[in-house]
């Protein structure tokens, strides 16, 4: 079974309280299903019309583990939480082996 990749590019943040009660909820979540943060914070260089917001990056030991965390309670509370306080994409994505 191939790993898989959560990538949420945010691009903006537009309420740092919001922000912050999504940040405290979320990790729980995930973890609970075994997603392992691999990065996070600002990107430290962008290409062709990147933005230099906010990037993070799970892994999971498979996309099922990956959207189960995402349709958790625990997630979905942490999502209310966050509101209209951020613009991102999130993206899962399965590794090639």
């Amino acid at each position: 079974m191939a790993k898989a990749y959560w990538i949420a590019f945010y691009k903006s943040i537009k309420d740092q309280e919001k922000f912050a009660a999504y940040a405290k909820l979320a990790p729980a979540a995930i973890q609970s299903f075994g997603g392992r943060f691999l990065a996070r914070g600002p990107a430290a260089q962008t290409y062709e019309m990147g933005l230099k917001e906010r990037v993070v990056m799970i892994e999971f030991d498979s996309l099922d583990k990956a959207r189960a965390a995402h349709d958790s309670p625990g997630y979905q509370a942490a999502l209310k939480a966050l509101g209209d306080g951020a613009e991102r994409d999130i993206r899962l994505v399965e590794a090639l082996s």
